[in-house]
């Protein structure tokens, strides 16, 4: 009694949506390390680059504050700009990765990767 493929074409076609899965947190990852949020502190003053994937890829820096007596609120301001950056950059990956896992009918809140 031949019943077709039964539990293989399930696999099948659970293997196909990993693989689907695979390829799209790949592109997600890619496009991550492309996109670029700014932090910001002090109202402005010291301005971060940063990917969503929390790598600093530059500064900006207004020359006002750039004075000898101030090279601590600099350093601070430096990296609180730093981390709001890396904070939005973080905010950015989960929204994206939030509408990944919604397109591939999977749980909003699933973790990926695992």
């Amino acid at each position: 009694m031949f019943k077709g493929l039964g539990a293989l074409g399930d696999m099948a076609g659970m293997m196909k949506k990993a693989q689907e899965m695979q390829t799209r947190m790949a592109e997600l990852q890619d496009a991550m390390a492309r996109t670029v949020v700014l932090g910001e502190a002090g109202g402005g003053l010291v301005k971060a680059r940063v990917t969503a994937k929390g790598e600093v890829t530059g500064l900006d820096i207004d020359p006002s504050i750039l004075l000898a007596s101030e090279k601590e609120v600099v350093e601070d301001l430096i990296v609180a700009a730093i981390k709001d950056g890396q904070a939005r950059g973080a905010a950015k990956n989960a929204e994206e990765m939030c509408k990944m896992t919604e397109s591939l009918g999977l749980p909003t809140d699933m973790k990926l990767p695992f």
